[in-house]
């Protein structure tokens, strides 16, 4: 199966264990049921990762082993001209900040069909990308959809 879910940095940071203990859980047990061919990481994600590891006391060693695994172990999706075209577009039409565009623009140029996202508005869709917060209550049904039917 094709990668097809990107994921934004509040929940690699989750797992990476920065914030709360239920939140740490929640996302580890997450990415844990999702095949890891099916993760996308867009490429600003990641360094967005370092920096909120380093500002939750990770040493810049700590921070780039913890980005790097990441980065070996999932596609990475990166931001081209094309991306940041598509960026810019998302970010006046749709008055979302810029890097939050860029984020949403990678996966949509990778063919992911659901961002995993705290950051946007939960159920927001873009092209064949919807964004869905992993921990709102009820759970979005293609959340469900991947969680249980994968």
């Amino acid at each position: 199966m094709k990668a097809d879910i990107a994921v934004d940095t509040n929940i690699l940071a989750y797992a990476e264990g920065v914030g709360s203990d239920d939140r740490r859980t929640k996302s580890d047990s997450l990415l844990r049921r999702i095949p890891r061919e099916r993760i996308v990481i867009p490429a600003q994600v990641l360094g967005e990762l370092f920096n909120v590891l380093l500002r939750s006391g990770r040493s810049r060693t700590e921070a780039r082993r913890a980005t790097t695994e990441w980065r070996a172990n999932v596609d990475v999706a990166p931001t081209s001209g094309a991306v940041l075209t598509a960026a810019l577009e998302l970010a006046v039409q749709h008055q979302l900040q810029i890097w939050d565009a860029i984020i949403l623009a990678a996966a949509a140029w990778a063919g992911c069909t659901l961002l995993l996202s705290e950051d946007f508005q939960h159920g927001f869709a873009w092209g064949a990308v919807t964004v869905v917060n992993p921990f709102a209550e009820p759970q979005h049904p293609l959340l469900t959809s991947v969680v249980i039917g994968q």
